[in-house]
Order: structure tokens, then sequence, then C-alpha cells
């Protein structure tokens, strides 16, 4: 393994988000071709006798980076909004399941060439068509469906919500209703804070989330077309047990977990990203994955929620080197044929 800074708590941390994934690492097919099940079985199996994680990842993982290991990293968090079971004055914005007439298509089925690309959209008439995109919905082309589980006071922060996935409703009696991703219409997702950047708007707060938000709501007009110009809409569930949950259906965890694509970095094995920012240095485990999270160096780490997580995520920005952590054995198996990720992106040993 190249020589990481691993640090112990940092290590004990995600010792235990890899063991929440073990399960699932021992039963689902790598997506991005680079490891096979059966060499996640003896680092999970060796996990379970709970020793030192610092010697444990040392013991059973090599490193490799994905590509040329250049990473940027983002940052996102669990949001707390204002909002209501119930449609009442305030609270106006609806959150919606997903639809019945979401439909996900797998192209493979179709065509050899397509294996792998998925789209979703509707039936109207004969044809397959995109699904209703943001300015559709909001809208209102899904009202009076009953697809509503809540409403939200705020727009603004609503929005934020559904780029962040998942959040917490603050109900008028002081409860709080979690929601969960349930799935997305199928539209690209575009980060506003590269359109104003394209444009030449700077906001007083910079282009940090609360920047962002700052400007749209000093030009709610112009602000509200901003957030229609990203087609990409997502639909939530109520969550009743421990959440957020990630990609994998399991519990991210603040400062450990990530987002990343799982086409190049399998899902639920640790990465470790030495950034020019230290709060993002570390040790984390990709048990999610995002809309804007694409490249074998993209990654976007999760830091819980709070008023801090929220600081710190929004402001998150940090570029420096990633490191994957996978199983002894496997650039063994890899070598001689060379290293290709499942969308071609090379892989260089760090031994």
């Amino acid at each position: 393994m190249a020589q990481l800074s691993l640090t112990r708590e940092g290590a004990a941390a995600a010792f235990d988000a890899f063991v929440l994934s073990c399960p699932t690492l021992v039963r689902r097919t790598d997506a991005s071709g680079l490891t096979r099940r059966a060499e996640w079985v003896p680092a999970c199996e060796a996990a379970q006798g709970r020793g030192d994680p610092l010697a444990f990842f040392q013991r059973w993982f090599e490193t490799v980076q994905v590509a040329d290991g250049r990473a940027f990293a983002t940052g996102y968090y669990e949001p707390e909004i204002a909002g209501s079971r119930e449609r009442r004055a305030g609270y106006e914005v609806p959150i919606y399941r997903r639809p019945s007439d979401l439909i996900d298509v797998d192209l493979g089925l179709f065509s050899t060439d397509l294996k792998g690309k998925r789209i979703r959209g509707r039936v109207q008439g004969t044809g397959f068509v995109p699904y209703h995109d943001r300015a559709a919905i909001v809208g209102g082309a899904l009202a009076n469906r009953g697809l509503e589980i809540a409403w939200a006071a705020d727009p603004v922060e609503f929005f934020f919500l559904q780029v962040q996935g998942s959040g917490r409703l603050r109900l008028p009696d002081g409860s709080v209703m979690r929601i969960g991703y349930d799935s997305q219409n199928g539209r690209d997702y575009a980060g506003i804070g590269s359109i104003l950047r394209q444009r030449g708007i700077q906001p007083a707060g910079g282009l940090s989330m609360q920047g962002i938000m700052g400007w749209v709501r000093e030009h709610p007009a112009e602000g509200a077309a901003l957030m229609n110009e990203n087609k990409s809409f997502v639909f939530f569930r109520e969550l009743t047990g421990a959440g957020p949950l990630g990609a994998l259906g399991l519990p991210v965890t603040g400062t450990v977990s990530a987002a990343a694509d799982p086409k190049f970095v399998p899902l639920g094995a640790p990465v470790f990203l030495s950034m020019d920012r230290t709060d993002a240095s570390g040790l984390w485990v990709a048990q999610d994955t995002g809309g804007a999270i694409r490249g074998a160096n993209r990654f976007d780490t999760f830091w819980g929620a709070g008023d801090e997580a929220r600081a710190i995520a929004g402001g998150m920005s940090a570029r420096g080197t990633a490191f994957l952590l996978l199983p002894i054995g496997t650039l063994d198996r890899q070598r001689g044929g060379g290293w290709v990720g499942g969308s071609g992106g090379g892989t260089t040993p760090q031994r």
C-alpha cells in the first residue's frame, strides 16, 4: 500500500462505514469492473473481528490511482427546512413522491452497443418521450395527482434540499419528518453556480451555496428562472428508519461517507483523499452517488446535519489526489491485461 497519512481516528470512523457496506460488496456486481465480489470476502470476514482499524486497512488493502488520480471534491449535507404534512398557509411548495408514469429503460436490453446505458421518461401516445422537466413540474404538471408527501415553506430552500438529495422537514408542531431520494426525472443536472459563472455574475457571497442562495433571493424573478434551468427534479419518500440513505440503501455518515461515480469507483470501497483542504483530506467510504458526480476522480463528501455541516458543505471545493483502496490480490489478477475500468479509466498501482 502507498504510504497514506492514515490517522487512527479516521481509520476507526471509516472502518465502521466499511463494515456496514460489506454485505452489499460481497453480493453486488461492481459496475466499475475493477473488483469481483469474492475479492471483498477476506477483508469483510477479517473486519468481523473488530481489531485495530488502522492495522486492518494496512493489512487488507492495496492502493491505486484511477486515471491520473487528480481529484476534485465538493460537499453535501442533510438540510433541515420548514415543512408540513398538509398544505396550509405558508406551506405551498409540493414535495412529490415518484410518479407511476416515470419509467426506467435499460437500453442494453435493446442493443449490446448501449450496454450500461439507462434513460428515464414517460409514454405519450405510442411514443416514449422525456419526462417533465423542472419548469413543467414547478408549473403544475404533477398537480392534483395525489403525489404530494409533504409541503415546503420556501421554494429556494427546497431547491437546495433537492440538490442534496435528502433532508429533514421541521413541521409546525416542532417534530421532524425525514425525506430521502426516491428517483429523479431523468433530465440532466445543471449546477446553477456554473451557470452564473459562465454569465459573469458574481454573487456578493461568492459562488458558495450560501452566496448563490443569497443571489437567488435578491433577484426573485431571475432566480426562479435560473433554478428552472436545472431541468433535473428529485422525488422523495419518507424515511422512518436510520438515515439519510445513500445509493447502497445504507445510512451515510457525516465526515466519512462520500459520493462517487460508480463507473469508476466500486460503491462501498474506501478512498483516501489527499487534498488542499485538511478537512477534506483523509479516508472516506464511497457509499453514495450524485447527479453531478461524474468522472474518475470526482467526489462529494458528506458532512452530516446542522449549521456547521451546512457551512462546510456549502463552501467545499478541494483539489488534490485520490487513492482507491482495493482488496489485496486485485492488482495481481488485473496485471498483464492492463487496468481498464468500466468506462475506460486506466488505473495506476501504488505499492
